[in-house]
């Protein structure tokens, strides 16, 4: 496991950048404690060894007329490997799916969507979801309001 090859300073730097993507190498080494260019080495290791996955900015749906987020529980006909990973292919070829994850249980798939309006949401189920290949049911629920939306995970120091 990665983690147990992080040091404090390198948990240090994943929380800055967690926290605030855009921070400066030369702010970052200075909250750390660290000169610049070993605090950069070390940026780029973690980035080289998969612990930072990418930087991004964090937009507001709403501000681009995306008014709607969906969550929408998948079960497909067959869950054999092959059949698992062409349901992830395909939605990836999605714009409107943010996020997909595979389950253990009832459901297949968890699908983080957002659209412009219901209208919009119900046209995606009935001309992509509903009769994309293996897929046997869905159960879709219209988020009311997001309380909380961290990124990331907890670091602990």
């Amino acid at each position: 496991m990665v983690r147990d090859k992080l040091d404090r300073i390198d948990l240090q730097i994943l929380q800055y950048l967690q926290d605030n993507g855009r921070i400066t190498n030369v702010d970052l080494a200075s909250k750390i404690g660290i000169s610049s260019p070993p605090c950069l080495r070390r940026v780029r290791v973690l980035e080289n060894n998969g612990s930072i996955r990418g930087y991004h900015a964090d937009i507001n749906p709403e501000s681009l007329g995306y008014g709607v987020l969906v969550f929408a529980q998948v079960g497909l006909h067959s869950q054999a490997e092959a059949d698992l990973a062409a349901f992830e292919s395909l939605t990836r070829s999605w714009e409107e799916v943010r996020e997909v994850h595979m389950l253990a249980g009832e459901t297949d798939f968890l699908l983080k969507i957002v659209a412009i309006d219901w209208d919009s949401y119900q046209r995606f189920l009935t001309q992509k979801l509903t009769p994309a290949p293996n897929v046997s049911v869905i159960k879709s629920s219209l988020a009311i309001r997001s309380a909380v939306q961290r990124p990331g995970v907890p670091i602990k120091i």
